[in-house]
């Protein structure tokens, strides 16, 4: 009997100590999933920011823009003083919204016109500088848009250059029609620069006007995604896991296209213009060895200059004179 009570004690005592147990895996259980919960809704907090950060429509005065483009290139005042009254507002509906270009018709009247794209979170008035190049030394007429969610352009948020494809050559329409129709046939080339460059690319991949005749890419990304996660880690130090397949997933969501899916990389591999790739040898913003991918996927005809020592967007303004003898070889060739 004694033996029996002994035996009856531990029962109890092994039933009390598995509760115990149980109790205390339910409440880790519990917690884990709290933790989980927080930890997800952090990460796409965190990834809504990041989608705000990256796409969310930019608001320049043109005063501000004239002045960052004095200020970078103080030079260029005389030209402008010059031209500026020349300048023509153009404006078209697309796709529902109002999109924005100027327009300067060269000195001497000519078939040849210069479609050039601004970068990322820019306008159309930045690229003045090289358009003083095609102006001036080229002798042609210039067409500056500013793409949507941009400068003076409607649009809810920036499209790293994929939904702008679509808008260039809205704007080859556009520049053609600005020449006389019993004149010659007009000759249009596409120039853009950082995600201007990766507009034209993307355009390139499509089919496109008989009237482009020629590409020129300066400092262009590979793709979006790559391009994103390259300045998570420079810029916050964060890897792409987890923030860039969530704020990628919200993209697709909220505005039907991906970071994958803006690739130049694949459109210029299906591009049969001829294309001139530039980029700056030293370039961590956009690295310069996705200009090297990019020229590599490239089908002939196509040409590659690296500017020597510069940054990103800066070969134009560190080598100009090397800049323009490139641009008008190559347009010389094709155009």
């Amino acid at each position: 009997m004694k033996i029996c009570g002994k035996k009856k004690r531990q029962s109890s005592a092994c039933s009390a100590c598995n509760a115990a147990a149980s109790r205390g895996l339910s409440r880790w259980l519990r917690w884990s999933g709290w933790i989980a919960v927080a930890v997800m809704l952090v990460v796409i907090a965190a990834s809504c920011y990041l989608l705000h950060y990256a796409l969310a429509p930019l608001q320049r005065s043109a005063s501000e823009a004239y002045a960052r483009l004095i200020e970078r290139a103080p030079q260029l005042q005389p030209w402008l003083q010059q031209e500026q009254s020349n300048l023509r507002d153009t404006t078209i509906e697309f796709e529902g919204k109002r999109l924005h270009a100027l327009y300067l018709p060269a000195d001497t009247p000519t078939a040849c016109t210069a479609i050039l794209v601004h970068g990322y979170k820019d306008c159309a008035i930045s690229m003045l500088n090289i358009g003083s190049m095609y102006h001036e030394q080229l002798g042609f007429n210039i067409l500056l848009p500013d793409l949507s969610a941009h400068g003076l352009s409607g649009g809810d948020h920036i499209g790293m250059g994929w939904n702008e494809r679509r808008e260039v050559a809205r704007w080859v329409d556009v520049a053609t029609s600005l020449w006389p129709a019993d004149s010659l046939a007009p000759r249009v080339v596409l120039h853009g620069v950082s995600m201007g460059a990766a507009a034209v690319m993307d355009a390139a991949g499509d089919p496109l006007p008989e009237a482009v005749k020629a590409v020129i890419e300066d400092c262009g990304y590979t793709s979006a995604w790559n391009e994103f996660s390259n300045r998570l880690q420079e810029q916050f130090g964060l890897h792409e896991m987890p923030l860039l397949y969530v704020t990628n997933a919200l993209c697709r969501v909220c505005y039907g296209w991906s970071f994958e899916q803006a690739s130049p990389l694949t459109q210029v591999a299906k591009c049969n213009l001829p294309m001139l790739f530039i980029h700056g040898g030293n370039d961590t913003y956009v690295p310069t060895a996705m200009v090297h991918q990019l020229y590599a996927a490239k089908p002939q005809p196509k040409q590659l200059w690296i500017a020597p020592g510069s940054e990103h967007a800066r070969a134009f303004s560190d080598h100009r004179d090397d800049y323009e003898q490139v641009v008008r070889e190559f347009l010389n060739t094709y155009l």
